[in-house]
């Protein structure tokens, strides 16, 4: 990672500062300046102002479509009437088949079974084929590669590429347009296509400047590999676990992506599902934007205190997209990590009047009671008893206290459960 007394950010492999300069007069007209809305709570967190770059209100709902449209733009025409395929479960694909489609680009966009239903209606929406198949993406990336070979299409990779990274640095570019006493920037990795860029750009043009700037890059602590790549000096393959964040949820580091964050980015953090989460409840209620997990891994990073910031500060919202489905799981869950739901189990006796009994001290203590399972059949229970789990809002750990405590002066035995 770079070092501020050596560091000369001209020596950056990959694109220059007229290539970055190029993708975004290329992209006028095409990707949005997004906006950049200044967050008072996270400043108060942080200690430092902090600004979030709205990428999640781009066009397609994502940074994606600045590399895809900028990558395919350099295509000649020979390869343009070839077409363009891509493999991708998510934004990847969605920037791919606006980019394909605003150009006159026939797409194929290879993708998993198991792709969420928005992202694919709304990929098949900007006229590109979309062919299912495989469990995970490794199929499809396959299937993108013979499919290439047997016809010419080209293929357009989601991040390492230097003309993916041009594009996905003129984020970088804007942040410094609007807020341009920007000290530190905080920006979600996956295979480094963005990190890249923007670290790339900002660096190049803080230097230009005579300044500097400090670059922050956060993962996915089930899907991280630029920790270990970094020690080791190399990529390496990481095992990818389950996780929320299936947008930044890599393998292993793009190979010129790393290059030049192992260079140009000051610190690498991660941060759990849990984490995730609540960051984007914090969004929601606090900002009212709705953000993806793998976009809102930066705030969660500054939340959790992970970051030490050195005056204003810029965190990507990297994108929107997320299945509603998900999205109620996910809200219950940053309830849950901010002890605002609660679920826990009671033993009871066998008899009437104690499911009423325990709803009236939950009440009582102006707790919201949002589901009920009532059983003969726990784990531990006597023939005379019966098991009632309840799940309750409440309006934080202190106020989840006060109703446990109320529960166990009447005599009861409530257990949390996750």
């Amino acid at each position: 990672m770079s070092e501020t007394a050596t560091f000369d950010a001209t020596q950056l492999p990959g694109p220059t500062l007229e290539d970055f300069a190029d993708a975004a007069a290329t992209l006028q007209g095409v990707a949005q300046e997004t906006p950049v809305e200044v967050s008072r709570y996270l400043s108060q967190v942080l200690g430092q102002p902090v600004s979030l770059k709205c990428e999640n209100l781009q066009r397609t709902g994502a940074y994606k479509i600045r590399g895809a449209y900028y990558c395919i733009s350099k295509l000649s025409e020979e390869e343009k009437a070839r077409g363009v395929v891509a493999a991708s479960a998510g934004n990847h694909a969605q920037g791919v088949a606006f980019a394909a489609r605003e150009q006159g680009i026939k797409a194929t966009i290879f993708t998993p079974v198991g792709v969420a239903l928005p992202k694919l209606q709304a990929t098949q929406a900007y006229g590109a084929e979309v062919i299912l198949g495989g469990e995970s993406i490794n199929e499809p990336l396959k299937a993108a590669q013979a499919f290439a070979a047997e016809t010419g299409a080209v293929r357009i990779p989601p991040f390492d590429h230097p003309d993916i990274i041009a594009g996905q640095g003129t984020v970088g570019l804007e942040i410094m347009d609007q807020v341009p006493d920007v000290a530190t920037v905080i920006v979600p990795i996956g295979g480094g296509g963005l990190m890249a860029g923007v670290a790339s750009a900002m660096k190049q043009r803080a230097q230009a400047e005579g300044r500097t700037i400090k670059v922050i890059g956060v993962q996915a602590e089930n899907a991280a590999p630029y920790l270990p790549s970094l020690e080791a000096g190399q990529p390496v393959s990481v095992e990818v676990r389950a996780t929320i964040n299936d947008g930044i949820a890599v393998q292993k580091p793009g190979a010129l992506n790393f290059e030049i964050i192992k260079d140009a980015v000051d610190e690498v953090v991660t941060v759990s599902d849990d984490e995730t989460a609540r960051a984007m409840l914090v969004l929601l209620e606090r900002a009212k934007l709705v953000v993806e997990p793998s976009g809102a891994v930066g705030v969660a990073a500054i939340l959790e205190g992970k970051i030490t910031a050195t005056g204003p500060t810029v965190v990507v919202l990297s994108g929107g997209n997320i299945d509603p489905m998900i999205m109620e799981r996910v809200i219950s869950r940053g309830m849950a990590g901010a002890g605002r739901y609660m679920k826990m189990r009671i033993p009871l006796p066998d008899r009437p009047g104690q499911l009423a009994r325990t709803s009236e001290i939950v009440s009582a203590q102006n707790a919201n009671v949002v589901e009920v399972i009532h059983t003969r059949h726990g784990t531990g229970l006597q023939i005379s008893q019966v098991e009632l789990e309840l799940h309750v809002e409440t309006r934080g750990p202190e106020h989840a206290e006060e109703v446990l405590s109320a529960l166990r002066a009447e005599g009861y035995e409530p257990r949390v459960v996750s």
